[in-house]
C-alpha cells in the first residue's frame, strides 16, 4: 500500500521539489542539472512578484508570437536573448580572458561565411559609397609578439546602416566584407566605410517590448571582427566608434569599454576617417584563457 505521506504533492511552498523530484534516475545528469536550477529560479521570480494569470497569459501569448516571427532568415528569439543581455552574459562566462587581451562581443545576425580573400591594403568598400576609413593594427599574443597567418574576418553596415545581406537587391555582393591574412610582423590593413549606428529590428514582439520598457532599438555603430589563428583561441568581436551617442545604451549590451576605438579624421590621407586597433589572442586551452 503507498505511503501518503511521503508523497511530494505540489503546493505553494513545495512546488521545486515536487516538479523537479518527478526526474527519473535515467535523466541525463547536465539536463537535470540545469532543469533544476530552471525551475528553482523561475518558481522564485513567480513567488516574488506573485504572479497573476493575465501575467502568464500575456507571457505565453508574447513567447508565441516570438515563435511565430522565426524563420530561416529571422531569429527573433535570438533577439529576445540579446535585449535582456543573456546572449552577452552567455559570451562572457565562455570567453573570460586575462586583462589586456581583446574581449569578445556577440557575433550578430549578419556574419556570412566564404566572404572573399584580399591583399592587405584593399578596399571593401564595392560601391564606393559612405565616408572612407583606414583600419589598420596589429596582431599579437599576450607577451607582444606578432601572429604571423591570422585571419581577419571583417564586415559592416552601409552609410544607410544596413549589412550587404539585408539588400541583396541594393547592395552588391560581399560589399563591405573580406578576410585579411596577416604576415609575419602580424599587421593588417584594409580600407572600408566609417560604420554607422542602426537599429536592431523591432517590428515584432521583442520591439514591442522595448516599447513598454523605454527603450531605444540601437546599436553604435561597429565594425565587426573575427580573428582566428592557428594555437590561439578565436576572438569575435567589434570596435565601436568611440564617439558614437549610443556607446552607453547599446540595444543587446555589446559595448565593452576596451573595444571603443578611435576614429580619427585622416587629412591628407587616401581616406577621411582611420582607426587603429591592435587586437590581443590568448593561446587556446592555456589556464589564462580560461582565468
Amino acid at each position: 500500500m503507498i505511503d501518503l505521506t511521503k508523497i511530494e504533492y505540489f503546493t505553494e511552498a513545495t512546488s521545486v521539489d515536487a516538479v523537479v523530484g518527478r526526474n527519473g534516475p535515467g535523466a541525463h545528469k547536465r539536463l537535470a542539472e540545469v532543469w533544476a536550477s530552471l525551475v528553482k529560479h523561475l518558481h522564485a521570480f513567480a513567488k516574488d512578484i506573485e504572479l497573476r494569470p493575465e501575467e502568464w497569459d500575456l507571457a505565453i501569448d508574447f513567447l508565441t508570437r516570438t515563435g511565430q516571427l522565426c524563420d530561416e532568415n529571422r531569429q527573433e528569439f535570438v533577439l529576445l536573448s540579446d535585449v535582456i543581455g543573456l546572449s552577452m552574459l552567455t559570451d562572457a562566462i565562455n570567453h573570460r580572458r586575462p586583462p589586456g587581451a581583446t574581449e569578445n562581443t556577440v557575433l550578430g545576425p549578419f556574419h556570412v561565411v566564404g566572404a572573399p580573400e584580399f591583399e592587405m591594403g584593399a578596399n571593401i568598400s564595392l560601391d564606393g559609397k559612405g565616408e572612407s576609413c583606414l583600419f589598420e593594427g596589429r596582431v599579437l599574443d599576450t607577451d607582444g609578439n606578432p601572429i604571423e597567418g591570422a585571419r581577419i574576418d571583417v564586415w559592416c553596415d552601409n552609410e544607410d546602416g544596413y549589412y550587404d545581406v539585408q539588400q541583396p537587391d541594393i547592395q552588391p555582393k560581399w560589399n563591405n566584407r573580406g578576410i585579411f591574412t596577416t604576415g609575419e610582423d602580424g599587421t593588417y590593413q584594409f580600407r572600408g566605410v566609417k560604420p554607422v549606428s542602426y537599429p536592431i529590428p523591432h517590428d515584432g514582439p521583442v520591439g514591442q517590448l522595448l516599447i513598454q520598457l523605454d527603450r531605444h532599438p540601437y546599436r553604435p555603430a561597429h565594425m565587426h571582427y573575427m580573428v582566428t589563428a592557428t594555437g590561439f583561441e578565436k576572438i569575435v568581436t567589434h570596435t565601436f566608434v568611440g564617439s558614437d551617442e549610443y556607446l552607453k545604451s547599446d540595444a543587446v549590451f555589446g559595448v565593452k569599454a576596451t573595444l571603443a576605438a578611435p576614429f580619427e579624421p585622416n587629412p591628407g590621407g587616401v581616406t577621411k576617417w582611420h582607426s587603429p586597433f591592435d587586437f590581443i589572442m590568448v593561446p587556446a586551452g592555456s589556464a589564462e584563457a580560461a582565468e
